[in-house]
């Protein structure tokens, strides 16, 4: 098994298969993450990280708490977990060794939430387009430029990036708000972006619901997480989380830019950071709307146990 060490991280078995169907070598996922760590690390920094690893022989997993047998120098900071129902020691990645340790660990893809430690305010906010089965990439590209229009709309602006599976982030950069207000905001965001063309953007949270539609999931923001740029994730290949113009938009095709074209594809440069406009402030109007919006999630299972409880009372006896 090939051996390596960078930045003082061994690196153990780097020409063996990363994970069953990856199609990659774990070698592959660490050249990346060393390629990349000059601009991946600045998104990671303060953040604490959620990650999904993999094992050759198992399935993929999430994992918040730090694993098990980690170097002392790897940095963490303490958070409640609603799934444990405990304090879990999330990984804090803020250098080049700490991200070549995850890839060593198999870490392949990288989530953060909008809120960095010891900071009220959330940075950001996210529209996460999601295609319904079946569908090309060109549908979530139309419902994109739908949001981009409620974004205009509204005096805001924002980036794009593919989310590195089949669906497209639109981030929104922001500041001066509380977390409620950034969720609150990003609902009405959603609804705006829906109401522009029905035919073919959704909120319905039950995909029963969504008729075919691109979904614009607006529970990412607040205490959510997202994949950050450069991300791979655990799909054939490892493709990586890209930004995209919003003039190239129909160009993009998933899957094209993976652990091992994205140096070539992606350059030497950093087109998120370059794509992201400056912080801005929320309209009142927008979060106004969006207090009124309940949260899909919520609103969702009330609308189940609502059906639940009809379905029982239609039973004879």
């Amino acid at each position: 098994m090939a051996e390596e060490e960078r930045d003082g991280v061994r690196l153990s078995s780097l020409d063996s298969p990363l994970g069953d169907g990856l199609e990659v070598t774990k070698r592959d996922l660490v050249d990346h993450y060393d390629a990349f760590a000059d601009r991946l690390v600045p998104l990671l920094t303060g953040r604490p990280l959620t990650i999904k690893r993999v094992r050759p022989g198992a399935a993929p997993f999430i994992q918040r708490d730090v694993p098990k047998g980690a170097p002392d120098w790897v940095r963490t900071v303490p958070t409640w977990s609603d799934r444990a129902h405990r304090e879990v020691h999330q990984v804090l990645c803020e250098d080049r060794r700490t991200l070549l340790w995850l890839a060593n660990q198999r870490a392949v893809e990288l989530h953060v939430p909008f809120g960095r430690v010891g900071e009220e305010e959330p940075t950001g906010l996210v529209l996460d387009l999601d295609p319904p089965d079946g569908a090309d990439l060109a549908a979530v590209v139309a419902v994109a430029r739908l949001a981009r229009r409620a974004l205009a709309d509204a005096g805001l602006a924002g980036a794009v990036k593919t989310s590195g599976s089949t669906g497209l982030h639109v981030v929104v950069p922001v500041h001066g708000s509380p977390g409620e207000d950034v969720a609150a905001a990003t609902r009405a965001l959603a609804a705006r972006t829906e109401r522009l063309d029905p035919a073919v953007a959704t909120t319905a949270y039950v995909v029963a619901e969504r008729g075919g539609r691109v979904f614009v999931d607006s529970t990412r923001s607040g205490r959510g997480t997202i994949a950050v740029a450069y991300s791979p994730r655990a799909r054939p290949g490892l493709p990586v989380s890209t930004p995209v113009a919003w003039d190239e938009l129909d160009g993009v095709r998933p899957g094209d830019v993976t652990v091992r074209t994205a140096r070539e594809r992606i350059g030497d440069g950093d087109p998120w950071a370059d794509a992201l406009p400056e912080p801005q402030r929320l309209p009142a109007d927008l979060v106004a709307e969006g207090h009124t919006i309940p949260v899909a999630r919520v609103a969702a299972m009330h609308e189940g146990k609502r059906r639940a409880r009809a379905r029982a009372q239609e039973q004879p006896g």
